[in-house]
């Protein structure tokens, strides 16, 4: 059985990301990670996210070939969104320009290119 191969190149483009009905964060510096056969994922650099519309969930997971994550929710007028994004700290060597870097679950949140 082949590996999986995990690959980040810079992402085209800008990308935001909306939540609540707001804009929780915009990016042309965002980058885009292959895993496999998963859809792509785009992580955001922390200096480009509002991060005053994160709390920390204490949650944690391990993503094999990535390293551990740890999870946000994101605090909207209304509501607190659990565990809508996550980021890895300490990433595994290969990845390691993930590093100071947000991605987030699109079934929470609108993700895209603008």
């Amino acid at each position: 059985m082949l590996a999986k191969r995990i690959t980040v190149v810079p992402a085209e483009g800008t990308w935001v990301i909306r939540a609540g009905g707001a804009v929780i964060g915009e990016s042309g510096n965002a980058l885009e990670l292959s895993n496999g056969d998963m859809p792509a994922t785009i992580f955001f650099p922390q200096e480009d996210i509002g991060m005053a519309f994160l709390e920390t969930s204490g949650s944690e997971a391990v993503t094999e070939g990535i390293g551990r994550a740890t999870y946000f929710g994101i605090v909207t007028r209304s509501t607190l969104i659990e565990n809508a994004a996550w980021c890895y700290p300490e990433p595994s060597d290969d990845l390691a320009r993930i590093a100071n870097h947000l991605t987030f679950d699109p079934n929470k949140v609108t993700i895209e290119q603008i």
